[in-house]
């Protein structure tokens, strides 16, 4: 599972990239400052069950900080994305080969509307930051049917002689972009089509790349450079419809991480507030930086980045997490280590799929499970539920 940050050029993608991960990027205030794509691990969070259980954790893949597990997810920035890229513009091919296995994105946008749509800058509010939203979803779904249509009536007929589903074609043209039978199969269901997919024209193909983008690759809307952005603008993209808007300030949360790093400041990512350690290190620019984001914060509760990535794990892929474990009294594995691992499953995961999730030769020898909580025995197709701490029983 990988979120892609995608936008236009010089909007603060990489910024928002760094803060979320920490990682060293090159940021500037021009476009294609990135032209090769950015990797990263960032972290959405989860109340630890070790809380309850009255002893100490020890986490292998997610670690655990004051009672909260931070489940790490991979991150890709990619370069940004100008009109006509789907046709070699810009960095376009570039840019959309490299979202090929992300699994939702990220859309940074100008909230200020200082940045045209080739990136430069331009007066503030002088360019409508909802015309990017539309743009970049254009260039997507021109891009999914680009991919669909080489070759397109050659297979069709085909497909048609034999009687080959449209799923299974689909499918074959798709999966290398990440996309699953299901999500196809809704897409078309969304987008009716004539039977005969020989006599599916271009416009239909477009059609069903827009639902096929919605269902594969959903959607968030960054509304990046808030501090700055006038509020009938935030307003506006809060209240799109279709649409789900964070308002953020990328700097300001990479600012805060820095200072954290450095012991400047006690702040916990996606937190209302922090707490400066040591004033007498800070110097005097520091001090009024740090003033000015700590009124941000109480006027909008965040940056807003934390809550970008959280809401796209948790609410637009429907994620939840769960701990599997080899000892349902202890909640540890045979080393005795507590709640070594946290796993992002879909919600309505089985309790087979869990055992996949650990490892394939459990899944496939799988017996039963058993909730730690309850000390239920459940079976294969028993649904676990978020949070949920799950003993997996196979065959030796």
């Amino acid at each position: 599972m990988e979120l892609g940050v995608v936008g236009k050029p010089n909007v603060g993608k990489s910024t928002f990239f760094a803060a979320a991960t920490l990682a060293p990027v090159h940021i500037a205030n021009y476009p294609f400052t990135t032209v090769q794509a950015n990797h990263g691990v960032a972290y959405v969070r989860k109340k630890c069950p070790h809380l309850e259980l009255g002893r100490p954790c020890k986490p292998n893949n997610a670690p655990c900080q004051g009672g909260t597990r931070l489940i790490p997810v991979e991150m890709l920035d990619v370069a940004g994305l100008v009109p006509n890229a789907h046709q070699g513009r810009g960095l376009g091919n570039q840019f959309l080969d490299d979202l090929r296995q992300a699994s939702v994105l990220v859309h940074v946008l100008d909230a200020a509307g200082i940045t045209d749509f080739e990136g430069n800058p331009v007066a503030a509010g002088s360019h409508d930051p909802i015309e990017d939203v539309h743009f970049l979803e254009d260039e997507l779904a021109h891009w999914i049917a680009g991919i669909l249509s080489r070759n397109w009536d050659k297979e069709a007929r085909r497909a048609d002689l034999e009687e080959t589903p449209p799923e299974k074609v689909l499918l074959g043209r798709l999966t290398g972009l990440g996309f699953t039978e299901m999500q196809i199969h809704l897409a078309l269901r969304e987008a009716p089509l004539d039977p005969k997919m020989a006599h599916w024209t271009s416009e239909d193909l477009l059609r069903l790349a827009r639902s096929l983008r919605q269902r594969g690759k959903p959607m968030i809307l960054a509304a990046n450079k808030a501090d700055l952005a006038p509020s009938d603008t935030l307003d506006k993209l809060v209240n799109l419809e279709g649409y789900h808007t964070i308002p953020t300030s990328a700097e300001y949360e990479l600012a805060l991480r820095r200072a954290a790093t450095a012991s400047l400041i006690a702040y916990e990512p996606g937190g209302p507030s922090f707490k400066i350690l040591e004033p007498g290190k800070l110097t005097a620019s520091q001090s009024k930086a740090l003033d000015t984001i700590a009124v941000f914060l109480q006027k909008r509760g965040s940056t807003g980045v934390q809550q970008c990535l959280e809401e796209a794990v948790f609410k637009l892929l429907n994620l939840i997490v769960v701990f599997p474990v080899e000892d349902e009294h202890h909640w540890s594995d045979k080393s005795g280590n507590v709640l070594p691992d946290a796993f992002l499953v879909p919600r309505g995961s089985t309790a087979a799929d869990v055992a996949f999730k650990v490892h394939t030769d459990l899944g496939n020898h799988f017996i039963r499970a058993i909730n730690a909580r309850t000390k239920m025995v459940v079976g294969r197709d028993h649904p676990v539920e978020d949070g949920d701490v799950i003993k997996i029983v196979a065959k030796a």
